[in-house]
This record gives structure tokens, C-alpha cells and sequence, in this order.
């Protein structure tokens, strides 16, 4: 049995000691998009560190129809925000490109450009950059390398989606918030709509092993295989072995 209070207690202290040793008196910037992810990380640094050392930063791409839900987040928890639109940036880089851009580097090119915001805002404002991934995502690939799987710390990166909720809901955040139906911010598809089977199906096989259809476990087995590279740091070659 998972038990939300214990492990949101436990995320706390790791946070405080991460900035303790990495940090001290730094403040923590994340990016705010009014999914759950970014919602509960925020609140747990709030938790850990205070209102007044957590940074927002909202990164629409032109327009953002959620929006509202990044701006009810940020006022929910008290915390100084800013909006940084990306969306100049991202078509500048586009239009400079000596080729046509591939759909998939399309699609992956603003999170790569919110991830270097975040770092400007961070070096800006004595910050260190936090990861909202979550581990669902991370195991079947759905992040982008070096976009939002970067940052300097990642409170989140060993719960499920599942977990995720439990943490928000003792955390308090609003449940709008945190059963929020997730969409990716990049093609307008709902997660489970790009994936192809639920979050509860896959964090029932994340954390047990058992899954009912076996043409979905072949496909997560796949995609866990293909990506996970991405959840580890790159290799180095050593010439001293």
C-alpha cells in the first residue's frame, strides 16, 4: 500500500537536503505547465524550502488554452511567477534551419527551448532547475531528452502517475489540478491518446508486474526497451579501463 503522507514527508526532506548540500539559500525554478506533474513538484518545494524560494515559470507557445490552470497553481501556492512566451523563439529556430525539420524534432523543439528558459531564469535568479518528470512517463519514453527529462533535481522521477495524485491530493493541492486529464503541450493529444493504453494499466505493471492484455504489455515491454537509455546518464568512454 502506497502511503502518500509518508513518501510526500520523505520527498520533503530530500529536497531540503539537496539544497542544503547543492544550493544552500538557492531558490528552486519550475516550470509551470497546470498538469499535475508541475503541480505537485512546485508544491513540494514549496513545502520544503518555503513560498518566498520557489520560482514559477509559465512558457506558453503562442497561445495556451490551459493557461489558466498554470495561473490558478502559482496563486493557489503564493509563489513569484513569470511568463515567458516561447513561441518567437521556437519559430526563429525553425525558419533557420538550411532543411526541412522532421515531425518528431518539431514537436520536441519547444520543450528543449522551455528547458533552456528555465535555465536563464535559474541563472538569473540564484535557482537550480527542477525535473516534473514522473517515473510512467520516463519508463516508456515520454519525455524529451535534454527538454523536460532535464533539470538539477527530480522529486518525482521514481513515482507513478498514480503515486503523483496521492502525493497531490495530501499535499492539497486542488483536485483540478491533480485529476487533470493529462495532455502532452506539444500536439494537442491527451497521453493516453498518444500512448495508447492507460496510466493506471501501466503503473499496475510498473509496480507488480501483472497486466491483463498481453499485446499491451508487448508494447510497453517495446517502448521501455527503445527509451531506456533516456533515463540514464549518457555513456563516457574511459581509456584508463
Amino acid at each position: 500500500m502506497f502511503d502518500a503522507k509518508k513518501m510526500k514527508d520523505k520527498c520533503v526532506e530530500w529536497i531540503r537536503a539537496f539544497f542544503e548540500e547543492n544550493g544552500r539559500g538557492c531558490n528552486a525554478i519550475v516550470g509551470i505547465s497546470g498538469g499535475k506533474d508541475s503541480s505537485v513538484v512546485a508544491a513540494l518545494c514549496v513545502e520544503a524550502l518555503g513560498k518566498d524560494r520557489v520560482i514559477g515559470v509559465m512558457m506558453p507557445c503562442g497561445h495556451q488554452s490551459d493557461i489558466d490552470m498554470a495561473q490558478l497553481l502559482v496563486s493557489h501556492l503564493g509563489i513569484k511567477h513569470y511568463t515567458v512566451n516561447i513561441n518567437n523563439a521556437v519559430e526563429g529556430l525553425k525558419s533557420n534551419f538550411p532543411f526541412e525539420l522532421t515531425t518528431q524534432a518539431k514537436t520536441n523543439l519547444p520543450p528543449r527551448v522551455r528547458m533552456t528558459t528555465l535555465y536563464a531564469v535559474a541563472q538569473s535568479h540564484n535557482g537550480r532547475v527542477a525535473n516534473t518528470c514522473n517515473l510512467s512517463e520516463d519508463w516508456v519514453g515520454y519525455s524529451t531528452r535534454y527538454g523536460d527529462a532535464a533539470g538539477d533535481f527530480s522529486p518525482c522521477a521514481n513515482f507513478t502517475v498514480t503515486e503523483v495524485k496521492q502525493i497531490g491530493k495530501e499535499l492539497g493541492l486542488p483536485d483540478v489540478l491533480v485529476n487533470k486529464v493529462p495532455i502532452d503541450g506539444l500536439c494537442g493529444k491527451t497521453d493516453e491518446e498518444n500512448l495508447g493504453f492507460a496510466y493506471d494499466v501501466l503503473d499496475r505493471y510498473i509496480r507488480t508486474g501483472e497486466i491483463d492484455d498481453p499485446d499491451t504489455k508487448a508494447v510497453i515491454d517495446r517502448m521501455h526497451k527503445l527509451n531506456e537509455f533516456k533515463m540514464k546518464m549518457y555513456p563516457m568512454f574511459n581509456p584508463y579501463e
